[in-house]
């Protein structure tokens, strides 16, 4: 039951993060930063705290030089993530990606 409740919310947000990793180049910063805020936000109500707390500190280093480096790492690990069906290796990439954004 309570991956029926997931899976909608890791659609939308796997549509978001594609959305910002093929428009990244072009995007500014502050655009970066206010999807990756919004993805935050949608994370948080859909109960998926490792992904919010990722997103809040991916949204801080959006605002960084060399941004879009580390925008489009950290977009393509969570992609990964969020498309991988074991549940164990999802937390192994999402606890890597935090460990490299400390």
């Amino acid at each position: 039951m309570a991956a029926e409740k997931i899976e909608p919310a890791h659609g939308e947000l796997g549509r978001r993060i594609a959305e910002i990793h093929s428009r990244a180049d072009r995007l500014s910063p502050l655009d970066i930063y206010a999807r990756m805020d919004a993805i935050r936000h949608s994370a948080a109500a859909s109960g998926l705290d490792a992904l919010e707390g990722l997103m809040h500190r991916s949204a801080q280093l959006a605002l960084l030089p060399g941004h879009r480096v580390a925008t489009r790492c950290c977009l393509e690990h969570i992609d990964e993530a969020l498309h991988s069906r074991s549940s164990s290796d999802r937390t192994t990439i999402l606890a890597a990606l935090a460990l490299r954004l400390r």
